[in-house]
């Protein structure tokens, strides 16, 4: 698998609020930062911007007004024609005037996407960038998510989407879009993890001190993104768990390991990662099962007992479900040069 070029939108309007810097950040740090130690080309970023600040060079910050939000401008390397030959575009953000309905989605931004769509681009949005996508029509008939506090209007404007205010992200193949802040770095990452495979997808998440894995269906409400730090029954356990999925694993014995009642444990993980335990522990052991097949040659049969998934069949039927491939056709999208005949898996995957 190769990583490729990745073109970002820059909003015309570059005096935001936080939460859409934070947003236009996520892809430059993932996909802007060479790691040439777990892919060499890595991706090639462009930053594109939609308007006349685009490839004007450097500019000078803009001062906002007491009680405004704080802001500064931003100038480009491209314009739109930066998504020109891209194989990944991503839209970040729209200005809120956009999504209140106030201000058209520039017609040039829409007929950019709709051209490197047809061209073969996959397409993708973060937050409210998805009003984009949807005024493109690349989201018409589609299943589709953004930040839960604008579906209701998204699916307003847009009545020919389906709109999941529920999950984090949605891969439909070529059209992705993903709720919005901590959601759209999963997204990323879910793109690396296509891209170069669940290794390289883990080892970068590690460098970013977050978690190597969310499922997109996982639920944007969250009570809490991360065990709480005076909890320290959950963290080791959970650690113990992924050093042991190859054996035989029950809620009981994690709640025993926790020192944890069965209620407490299943509402505490519940409320760090959003999943049940058993959730939790499929998804684990889906992502041992992708590094084994990608790093190493050993036999389906043997992948699936060192998961803990059991049977050749049962591995297939969750690879079937949950990735969407056989687990053979899932080695063969990683060239067998990479592979040694059995390499040592970390915990976590």
């Amino acid at each position: 698998m190769s990583a490729g070029s990745v073109a970002v939108v820059v909003p015309e309007v570059f005096g935001v609020p936080s939460w859409d810097l934070y947003e236009l950040s996520i892809p430059c740090t993932v996909f802007g930062k060479p790691q040439p130690d777990l892919a060499d080309p890595w991706y090639e970023l462009r930053l594109c911007g939609t308007g006349e600040s685009a490839a004007s060079g450097p500019a000078a910050p803009a001062l906002g007004e007491a009680g405004a939000d704080a802001g500064f401008q931003i100038r480009t390397a491209y314009g739109l024609d930066g998504l020109t030959g891209a194989e990944t575009v991503i839209v970040p953000s729209v200005p809120d005037a956009c999504v209140d309905g106030d201000q058209p989605v520039s017609p040039a931004l829409i007929e950019a996407l709709r051209a490197a769509h047809e061209a073969g681009a996959r397409v993708v949005s973060l937050c409210n960038g998805a009003f984009a996508l949807a005024a493109a029509g690349l989201l018409d008939g589609r299943r589709a998510t953004c930040h839960w506090m604008h579906t209701a209007r998204l699916a307003e404007l847009h009545p020919r989407v389906e709109v999941d205010d529920s999950v984090l992200y949605v891969d439909d193949g070529d059209v992705l879009t993903s709720a919005g802040l901590a959601a759209g770095l999963d997204l990323c990452l879910h793109l690396v993890r296509r891209d170069l495979g669940a290794r390289i997808a883990n080892q970068l998440a590690r460098r970013m001190v977050v978690p190597a894995h969310r499922p997109g269906g996982q639920a944007q409400f969250i009570d809490l993104p991360l065990p709480p730090e005076d909890d320290e029954g959950l963290a080791p356990v959970l650690d113990w768990v992924r050093e042991n999925l190859d054996r035989p694993l029950t809620v009981a014995e994690m709640a025993r390991r926790a020192s944890m009642s069965q209620r407490t444990f299943y509402r505490r993980l519940q409320a760090a990662t959003g999943s049940t335990p058993l959730q939790w522990l499929l998804a684990q052991r889906l992502g041992r099962a992708r590094v084994l097949l990608e790093s190493t040659d050993l036999p389906v049969e043997k992948v699936g007992e060192l998961s803990g998934l059991g049977t050749a069949n049962n591995l297939r039927h969750h690879f079937l479900r949950h990735v969407g491939v056989t687990p053979g056709d899932y080695r063969r999208a990683f060239p067998r040069a990479t592979r040694p005949a059995f390499a040592p898996v970390p915990a976590g995957g």
